[in-house]
């Protein structure tokens, strides 16, 4: 590194306190420290320490059990968490635009904010941002791309957006869609997508569920097939694929583990997780079916990312 005002050589003047080295000119005594490589916008963390923190979190690691292992302060990971989050939003919604599809399966898992919808409080009956939260999710079968999700309640708004996203992320060409029995899905699809769609559900008939089991569903006994719109291939009437997918939300988001304390306590935390999540499974991870991520299947991505090239990605 050279000094801007002598134009000499500056010699070595021991690291920064984020870890970078310093430089000091011998003439003027001016110090100079190394370019920041800037993982995230913002953010003045080592890069390899903003990566490792990220990919904790990826994996299934609490806040806390990250803040043990990175010794970052747990504030600063939810920082990480939200600007990684915002930063992957953008990136899908740039990408992830006129995808060739050709089976489309649909469904939305449940998690909560702060508390469960049960335990709200009168005056907080209407405030939308805590209780229940649900995650619409669109994959498409083949590929296994995450096409569009929304979070919002379970209701027709946020079907209707979530539906308008789908269109908006798919190639105007005629597919095959497969829902669960969620009726908003019905006036969504078949107003969004009336020009594209052949639509059907997959209905599931659950027995009763014993006292004992209380947080497990009941023994599925019996599916109906309901054709809903176009002329829908019987073969493919199926929610498995996307269903396979809230399994492994529910292994790889923390927060949305069952039964434990590690909920999420503010929205923006969660659809940040959810952002983070699907372009991390669309980008980088490889899927064991297909062999390479859904991005490079999807014909997105003709390589392997990583995540430092995901949080760089503009």
């Amino acid at each position: 590194m050279s000094c801007q005002n002598c134009d000499i050589k500056c010699q070595r003047f021991g690291k920064h306190r984020n870890g970078l080295r310093r430089f000091r000119c011998p003439q003027c005594k001016r110090t100079y420290t190394e370019a920041h490589e800037h993982a995230l916008e913002g953010s003045y963390i080592p890069q390899d320490r903003v990566v490792l923190a990220l990919r904790l979190l990826l994996e299934g690691n609490s806040i806390r059990s990250t803040e043990r292992i990175t010794n970052l302060d747990r504030n600063t990971i939810m920082r990480l968490l939200v600007l990684a989050g915002e930063k992957c939003e953008k990136l899908m919604g740039r990408l992830i635009v006129n995808v060739p599809v050709k089976d489309v399966q649909c469904d939305e898992i449940w998690a909560y904010v702060q508390k469960k919808e049960a335990h709200k409080y009168p005056w907080e009956a209407n405030d939308n941002s805590i209780g229940d939260a649900y995650c619409f999710v669109a994959i498409e079968r083949k590929t296994k791309l995450v096409l569009n999700f929304a979070l919002g309640r379970r209701d027709q708004a946020t079907t209707d957006i979530f539906i308008e996203g789908l269109r908006a992320a798919t190639f105007p060409q005629h597919f095959q869609i497969t829902t669960d029995g969620f009726q908003p899905y019905i006036s969504a699809i078949t107003t969004t997508l009336h020009d594209r769609v052949d639509y059907a559900m997959q209905i599931k008939v659950y027995a009763n569920a014993k006292d004992d089991h209380r947080y497990s569903p009941g023994e599925v006994v019996d599916t109906e097939v309901v054709p809903v719109m176009g002329n829908p291939d019987t073969r493919r009437i199926c929610t498995s694929h996307v269903e396979r997918q809230n399994l492994t939300m529910r292994m790889q988001i923390r927060r949305l583990t069952r039964l434990t304390n590690a909920f999420s306590k503010k929205w923006e935390n969660l659809w940040a997780a959810y952002c983070l999540h699907f372009a991390y499974y669309n980008f980088c991870r490889i899927h064991k079916t297909i062999r390479v991520t859904p991005a490079m299947e999807a014909g997105i991505a003709d390589r392997v990312w990583d995540l430092k090239e995901l949080l760089t990605y503009s």
